[in-house]
C-alpha cells in the first residue's frame, strides 16, 4: 500500500509519517515537500533510511510533480500549508497562493489519478471565535477571522465542492492546536519552551485570556490515520483533545515547570483580529473509536525533555531567526 504525504517534513505531518512507519509493515510513505522555511528534513532523520520511506523534493503547487507522486498512490493526505497566524497578518500572498492554489493541485491531481482515499488537513481557526460553553460542530458555518484561517477555510470549501460536482469526496480534519516533538521554534509551547531553557523571557499577547485546546501530536497523528483508513471517504472529522486553557494558564504551566515565576512573562500588544477562544465538539471522531492517549501534563514533560535533549535540532533554527515571530497560540 503506497501513502502520499504532502508537506511531511513539518510538524505535524513529520510526526505523521514517523506513527504510520511504526504501526504499520505493509505501508510505503512518499514525503513530497518543498522544504520551506519549517520543513526540515532533520525531523524525519531517525527513518530516513527506512526502505519503505522516501523523500521527495517539490512544492504542492507544481502540477507535474504532484501528478507523478500520486500517479500510483492507494492514499494520499494533504499537510502541507503557511500555517502562522502572524506570518498571514503580514504578507497574505504566500497562504492563498499555497493553502487554496496548492491544496487545488493536490485535489485535481488525485481525481485525476483516481486514488481511493484523500485526506485534507484543516484547523478548528476556520469557524472562528466561540463563547463558552458552546463548541463548533462539524456542520456550522465557517467565520475565519484571519488570512492563515481564510485561506484553509477556502481549501475546505475547495475539498466539498469536488464531491459535490465530480463525485469525488475528500475527507477533511479541522484540528486543534498540536504541541510536541519537532515543532518549529516561532510557535507557542516550543518558543516559550526554548526561551527558558536559555534563561529568556516569554513573550505572552495581552493579558493571554485567549482560549486553546491542545493536542498531542502523537495523538492528532493517530485520529488522521484512522479517518485515512476507517472512515468513509469524504467525511468531515473535528480533532481535539478537549484541554482548553488561557495563554496565560499554559504560560504558568510552563513556568512552574523551569521553576520561575511571572517575572520571565513579557507582555506584547495583541495582534489584529485574534481570536478568542477557539472548541470543537469531537463526539464524531470519538465515535469512530479515538481517544486521545496522552493527557496535557505528560504531553508537557515529554515535549520539555525533547527539547532538552534535543538542542541539535533546534539550535540552528533559533539562530536562523525562528525566534524573531512572537510565538502565539493559534
Amino acid at each position: 500500500m503506497r501513502l502520499v504525504v504532502t508537506g511531511g517534513a513539518g510538524f505535524i505531518g513529520s510526526n505523521f509519517i514517523r506513527y504510520v512507519l511504526g504501526a504499520t509493515d505493509d505501508v510505503r510513505v512518499t514525503n513530497l515537500d518543498a522544504l520551506t522555511y519549517a520543513g526540515n528534513p532533520a525531523s524525519l532523520a531517525d527513518v530516513a533510511e527506512d526502505p519503505r520511506y522516501d523523500f521527495v523534493r517539490a512544492d504542492i503547487r507544481d502540477r507535474a510533480a504532484v501528478d507523478a507522486a500520486v500517479a500510483d498512490a492507494d492514499m494520499v493526505v494533504n499537510f502541507a500549508a503557511e500555517s502562522h497566524v502572524d506570518r498571514s497578518i503580514d504578507g497574505p500572498a504566500a497562504f492563498l497562493d499555497t493553502n487554496v492554489t496548492g491544496a487545488g493541485v493536490v485535489f485535481e491531481a488525485c481525481r485525476r489519478a483516481e486514488v481511493p482515499r484523500v485526506l485534507h488537513i484543516s484547523t478548528d481557526e476556520v469557524y472562528g471565535s466561540v463563547a463558552e460553553p458552546d463548541s463548533f460542530r462539524e456542520g456550522d458555518a465557517l467565520e475565519p477571522n484571519s488570512p492563515y484561517s481564510a485561506s484553509k477555510a477556502g481549501a475546505d470549501l475547495l475539498a466539498r465542492a469536488y464531491g459535490v460536482t465530480y463525485g469525488y469526496p475528500i475527507s477533511v480534519t479541522r484540528t486543534a492546536n498540536n504541541f510536541g516533538p519537532y515543532h518549529y521554534p516561532e510557535k507557542m509551547i516550543p518558543l516559550f519552551v526554548t526561551n527558558l531553557i536559555d534563561g529568556g523571557e516569554v513573550p505572552l499577547y495581552g493579558e493571554g485570556l485567549n482560549v486553546r485546546d491542545w493536542t498531542y501530536v502523537e495523538d492528532n497523528a493517530a485520529a488522521q490515520w484512522l479517518v485515512l483508513t476507517e472512515a468513509e471517504p469524504g467525511s468531515l472529522f473535528n480533532v481535539g483533545a478537549g484541554n482548553e486553557l488561557t495563554n496565560r494558564e499554559l504560560t504558568m504551566r510552563l513556568l512552574e515547570r523551569f521553576g520561575v515565576g511571572e517575572e520571565r512573562i513579557r507582555r506584547v500588544p495583541d495582534r489584529p483580529g485574534h481570536d478568542l477562544r477557539y472548541s470543537v465538539d469531537t463526539t464524531r471522531i470519538r465515535a469512530l473509536g479515538w481517544r486521545p492517549r496522552v493527557d496535557l501534563d505528560e504531553g508537557l514533560d515529554r515535549t520539555i525533555a525533547f527539547y532538552r535533549e534535543r538542542e541539535d535540532w533546534w539550535r540552528p533554527l533559533k539562530d536562523a531567526g525562528a525566534s524573531d515571530r512572537r510565538g502565539t497560540a493559534g
